[in-house]
């Protein structure tokens, strides 16, 4: 099961509609559940990053395999990230991606994390963040089950 944690929501339609394809694509694969949590966007960044830490707690599991997006976090091709995934699913079935809101993730919530990924060091809108999330989650079973896509 992939499970992803994200502060905020979506909304514009485009990329809700996207968000939805590629659910659809992934259910040939794997469960997948999104939870969105509320962002705070408060002025005080460890106030807000402490009330979304708290949020995001409630639905992180001990079985579970955290994998916090990060700037600071490690890169890796799609290939490598395919591998990774593959890996990771020998002994866990449980994968849980966390995007944070405007300030990131509390140092509480990156102490728990088994993997800090980072797609580039640029910024990405959050919403458009993960539909990019999605899309290589998908790219990467497609790749763990020989299939072919688009490069």
């Amino acid at each position: 099961m992939i499970k992803i944690i994200t502060v905020g929501s979506i909304k514009e339609s485009y990329l809700r509609e996207a968000i939805e394809e590629y659910k659809k694509r992934l259910s040939k694969y794997t469960s997948l559940e999104i939870i969105e949590c509320k962002d705070e966007g408060l002025v005080e960044k460890e106030k807000t990053l402490k009330l979304e830490e708290e949020k995001i707690l409630k639905y992180i599991n001990e079985k579970d395999y955290i994998i916090t997006l990060e700037i600071e976090g490690k890169e890796f091709t799609s290939e490598e990230f395919a591998e990774k995934i593959d890996k990771i699913q020998i002994e866990n079935s449980n994968i849980t991606f966390i995007i944070g809101g405007s300030y990131g993730l509390s140092d509480n919530i990156k102490s728990k994390s088994n993997l800090k990924l980072s797609f580039s060091k640029m910024t990405f809108p959050h919403q458009l963040f993960r539909v990019i999330l999605l899309e290589q989650i998908y790219r990467a079973f497609k790749i763990n089950h020989h299939e072919s896509y688009h490069k």
